[in-house]
């Protein structure tokens, strides 16, 4: 090589690179990823994990390369790439191996799983060019007024955006015919160009002119100041700001100083001070520091000692520890020591808003060491997070589901804290992945270890534990040898037949409360529907109003005084007059948290009342608020969704009423008693937190439900045994898994033929294994009817696979059929 180089070490004018080829994976939900040329110009840059700048269809997009190959495809002939966007790679390789897994497992396409997990300002929009056409000549005789403006703007721009465009043309619904008529015409050609949507914070920074450095001549323009004593007060500002400091910004000069930019400008034009602009960090940054205030209680250093053993021996431990029984003191010890070992780790919760009070209490021992990152933030604070944990800058992440995507260089840990939550499970749109699940899969690709937490795990991972798959920790103590609140059922039967009509608050809960307000304790209600009525009848003929898209009642709003759908979002105009009937009365049926926090402020006026659900819970910094205001008792009764219940830490709590547990009871679903017992039972733990004097008051019209008898006596174990029989008999998970497939169609017979097409095609291997056809019960949601397969498979590796293989065969055939081409088909592996 050295002498075909040469002595000037160059290679020779007609050396050619040999050609390579890149696998590239687009935000598209395609059946394979394609494969691109990358020219010789762009092989030196070209690695796994840059973005690539690639057209399809005349489109074009910021794809990221997978691999790389010197073979090209033997069936096609590639397109070229049109550029490479980046110097580094935007994700790391374990990145790109979790993707293909999701994508595999899931059943969707990787480019589903990268529209999922980038940062929406890492994927480039595109925007329309449109550029003149240089062969075209000055004559433009043949064009209407419309089409003179945009031609003769372009003959001198040359491009035009399409934003331009709509400036010049007066209709915006004129635009695109104006644009194809002069590409008719051969005035312009369109084109699209990629734009980058991430742009740093630059921020003004204000520093003194080198020659004032030296103290003595600072002195001297000190004491030989005479005019402007405004701008004197402003210099002044600024050195004690920089004295206590270190750095000034102009925003934060010109508040300490009350000055004016024109003052400012007339110390920068004496070049007393001098302005600069670099870039800045959107998100508030600590020291990083660690600091652990509290030692262990023996039950928690225990158990700490047996997740060590465990991560010894095994990848993936379960700690089971009750309600306050301290786990968070658990995970930030063992934080520490991964910290201590260079390592990074992920903190993951089911919910945002765990995550508000979570990260005070993380910062207080962590300082900048910790970053938050969920969907609440906005599209350039999630590039900057994202780029932090690239780089290894960010040793711990606390985030949600989504942060399972972050580009971790150096993984070491990931706790999945309240591992049961249904919230784990993305549900729409692709990928609908288990983020507990696809955690552990990620953490194997680093060697790491992976802690799940919870005082009521999941049936499946129990099972995986008490089968020796997973290491098992049991803290069976609250923190302090504080006891369980005790459980009292109120029967709202007796209730009802003394009152004649459904009680909302019974006596027993009014007379707890009024007993928890005379002790200046808090009070939490939880009752598992949002809204003021889920639903309104007739009082005469019986007629519910239903949402025109979907099948379902519309649930009343009273503060909107609106009816809305909870499944498609649509709201509605209150109905006064039955539209069967005509009558005016409507009775409303049942009660959600608005309904509740209003009798609750009638019946304790000087009590100070809130509510927490998705309907008073919106903004970044909602939850946080919400949450400080309760832990500083500026609230004595908070009313609220599951958002109150999980895992959230109230010391002041002393009683939490459970509204109506029939309600979480009654759904038809083999997971109902598991979710009963953990909602009803981690909602319990919000009560006596400190003291150990909590009291439950759960009001249920079936009190003889095996579940209830679970929870009064906090028995997960007899809960456990209850369940793991029932799933051997009836073969479902942890025996089996599931995969559920959705049919959807604008008519509801297209939908069912389509899934009794999928049943016929996979019957030979199949059958026994398929239930349905059959509607779910709510059937149509959407203006789009559903139906269902469900198919249930043993825990066979290869059985499963072969399974996916056949419906994805299956919905290529049916898809291809004309009939069927607008039938959505959905699959959905272990689905919640």
């Amino acid at each position: 090589m050295n002498e075909m180089q040469g002595n000037d070490n160059t290679l020779p004018a007609n050396f050619a690179p040999a050609p390579l080829y890149a696998e590239i994976i687009i935000p598209l939900a395609l059946p394979k990823n394609y494969t691109w040329a990358i020219p010789a110009q762009f092989q030196e840059a070209a690695k796994p994990g840059v973005r690539a700048e690639v057209e399809l269809k005349n489109k074009r997009y910021a794809g990221i390369i997978k691999n790389l190959s010197p073979r090209k495809p033997e069936s096609f002939t590639p397109k070229s790439i049109i550029n490479i966007l980046d110097a580094d790679p935007v994700v790391h390789q374990p990145q790109l191996d979790l993707w293909q897994w999701i994508a595999n497992y899931y059943m969707c396409s990787e480019g589903e799983v990268m529209q999922a997990a980038i940062p929406s300002n890492l994927k480039l929009s595109g925007e329309t060019i449109i550029a003149w056409n240089d062969e075209r000549g000055d004559d433009f005789s043949d064009l209407d007024d419309e089409e003179y403006v945009v031609a003769e703007a372009l003959s001198i721009k040359k491009e035009l955006r399409m934003s331009e465009v709509q400036q010049l043309v007066e209709a915006a619904s004129h635009v695109y015919p104006v644009i194809k008529r002069l590409i008719d015409k051969q005035v312009c050609f369109v084109w699209e160009e990629l734009k980058e949507k991430y742009k740093p914070k630059t921020e003004v920074y204000i520093l003194l002119h080198p020659a004032y450095h030296i103290e003595k001549k600072l002195e001297e323009l000190l004491n030989s100041w005479s005019k402007s004593p405004k701008q004197m007060a402003l210099l002044l500002s600024f050195l004690h700001l920089l004295k206590t400091e270190g750095e000034v910004t102009q925003s934060s000069l010109l508040k300490k100083s009350n000055a004016t930019i024109a003052q400012l400008k007339g110390l920068l034009e004496k070049d007393i001070l001098i302005a600069e602009k670099r870039a800045a960090n959107r998100l508030r940054t600590l020291p990083r520091d660690v600091k652990i205030d509290f030692t262990l209680s023996a039950a928690q250093q225990q158990a700490a000692d047996e997740i060590e053993n465990i991560f010894a021996q095994k990848q993936v431990g379960l700690l089971h520890g009750v309600t306050s029984s301290g786990k968070t003191q658990v995970y930030i010890k063992l934080i520490e020591q991964f910290i201590k070992q260079g390592k990074q780790v992920l903190y993951m919760l089911p919910e945002v808003a765990l995550t508000a009070q979570m990260i005070r209490r993380l910062q207080k021992n962590f300082g900048g060491y910790i970053a938050i990152y969920h969907h609440k933030f906005n599209a350039n604070e999630r590039v900057e997070i994202w780029d932090k944990v690239k780089s290894g800058e960010t040793k711990v992440v606390l985030g949600a589901r989504s942060s399972l995507f972050l580009p971790f260089k150096n993984l070491g840990l990931i706790i999945a804290d309240e591992e049961h939550d249904p919230s784990y499970k993305q549900q729409e749109p692709a990928p609908r992945y288990h983020a507990r699940d696809a955690a552990i899969y990620y953490a194997g690709l680093f060697n790491a270890k992976v802690l799940l937490g919870s005082a009521t795990p999941s049936v499946d991972s129990y099972f995986n534990a008490l089968a020796g798959k997973y290491g098992l920790v049991a803290l069976k103590e609250r923190f302090g040898n504080v006891a369980l609140p005790v459980i009292e059922l109120i029967d709202v039967k007796q209730v009802v037949q003394k009152e004649k009509g459904k009680v909302i608050i019974t006596p027993q809960l009014k007379e707890a409360i009024a007993q928890s307000l005379a002790e200046h304790k808090q009070v939490i209600l939880f009752q598992n529907r949002r809204g003021y009525s889920p639903y309104l009848i007739c009082g005469v003929c019986g007629w519910i109003p239903q949402c025109q898209n979907c099948d379902v009642t519309l649930t009343y709003h009273k503060a909107k005084n609106k009816l809305a759908c909870h499944y498609c979002g649509t709201t509605y105009p209150v109905i006064n007059t039955c539209a069967a009937c005509g009558s005016h009365q409507f009775i409303q049926k049942n009660f959600g948290t608005e309904r509740i926090d209003e009798l609750i402020a009638e019946e304790f006026p000087a009590a100070k009342t809130a509510r927490m659900d998705y309907d008073s819970i919106k903004g970044k910094h909602d939850h946080d608020n919400l949450i400080k205001l309760f832990e500083q008792q500026k609230i004595d009764i908070l009313t609220g969704t599951q958002m109150v219940v999980k895992g959230l830490d109230f010391e002041h709590v002393n009683l939490v009423g459970i509204m109506d547990a029939d309600g979480i009871l009654n759904f038809a679903d083999f997971r109902v008693n598991e979710r009963a017992f953990q909602l009803m039972e981690q909602v319990s733990g919000r009560a006596g937190r400190k003291d150990g004097n909590g009291k439950v008051v759960l009001q249920v019209s079936n009190t003889h439900h095996p579940v209830l008898q679970f929870v009064q006596a906090h028995d997960y174990d007899a809960l456990y045994q209850f369940e793991i029989a029932n799933r051997k008999q009836f073969f479902y998970p942890p025996f089996s898994r599931l995969i559920q497939i959705t049919f959807k169609h604008k008519e509801s017979h297209i939908a069912e033929e389509a899934a009794h097409h999928m049943v016929q095609g996979m019957k030979l291997h199949f059958e026994k294994a398929i239930s349905g056809p059959a509607e779910p019960v709510v059937n149509r949601i959407r203006n789009q009817y559903l139906w269902e397969l469900l198919i249930k498979l043993p825990k066979d590796t290869n059985t499963i696979q072969q399974c996916k293989r056949e419906i994805a065969q299956q919905v290529t055939i049916i898809q291809s059929n004309k009939r069927y081409r607008s039938v959505t088909i959905i699959a959905d592996v272990d689905p919640m």
